[in-house]
């Protein structure tokens, strides 16, 4: 049966192999990338290679939360519902650290954005009980900080990026706990793969970029992954692919979890 499937950062990476995939599949498929000219040609490439015209998409930069909640009310506007939300969007290095509100730009892209278009969404989701959100998060976790949650506090591009990625995996399983039909799954597609993101971060990679896209596809659609959630799946590990598995002992820590919110809203709330 065709879904209707949302994924952020889509125009590149493993976004867009994944984006292809399930194109091919004959899923109803929504981009989402920066910069409208590229988003358009990615569409168009898209349709070419999957014989798939139910493609199209939304524009916003994820740094500026203004947009993401922008874009969100477009989406509403135009769907009736989305059967899955793949926040796939995320950012390690940059030509700049701070967005325009004064947050660590890790922090907006990785965390506050997805946190905001997922809430934003929630309508659209709970329309189907077998919906899935799946979350990237990364082999990088590292405890949130609240000065570097909100801005207040400069850390280093690796401890923000962790710190980022720790604080979607802890939403995550508290999301998980509050949605009876909807599941939620935090995810590291794989460590280093040959991505661009991982390529400018890091001058080389571990895996193809495939390993990444190839997990999102399963965990997006396959019947095997029915029901679960709440947890977090882990592609470091298992052979031939990954397995769910222990995520930052914070993320377990309703105490963390409970500050990491009321901290984020007052965060959202100022901005």
């Amino acid at each position: 049966m065709s879904k209707i499937i949302l994924i952020t950062g889509s125009t590149d990476g493993i976004g867009k192999l994944v984006a292809i995939r399930l194109a091919k599949d004959g899923h109803r498929i929504y981009l989402h990338g920066r910069h409208s000219e590229k988003l358009d040609t990615v569409i168009a490439e898209i349709k070419q290679v999957s014989g798939n015209n139910n493609i199209d998409g939304f524009v916003a930069d994820f740094s500026d939360l203004q947009a993401v909640d922008n874009m969100a009310n477009v989406i509403k506007k135009q769907l009736s519902k989305i059967d899955i939300l793949i926040n796939n969007a995320g950012i390690f290095k940059s030509p700049i650290d701070k967005t325009k509100d004064g947050l660590d730009i890790r922090f907006a892209v990785n965390y506050f954005a997805p946190y905001i278009l997922t809430n934003a969404l929630l309508t659209l989701l709970k329309t189907n009980t077998a919906s899935r959100i799946i979350n990237l998060s990364s082999a990088a976790q590292s405890t949130v900080r609240i000065g570097a949650l909100n801005g207040e506090a400069s850390v280093n591009v690796s401890e923000a990026y962790a710190q980022s990625k720790l604080a979607l995996t802890m939403w995550s399983f508290d999301l998980a706990k509050q949605l009876e039909a909807v599941s939620v799954i935090a995810v590291n597609p794989g460590s280093l793969l040959n991505t661009r993101m991982a390529n400018e971060a890091y001058g080389q990679h571990w895996s193809p970029a495939t390993k990444g896209s190839d997990i999102l596809y399963d965990l997006a659609i396959s019947d095997e992954y029915n029901g679960i959630t709440g947890k977090y799946f882990d592609n470091d590990k298992g052979d031939p692919k990954g397995l769910f598995s222990p995520a930052h002992s914070d993320a377990y820590d309703e105490e963390l979890i409970k500050q990491l919110l009321k901290h984020t809203e007052e965060v959202l709330n100022k901005n």
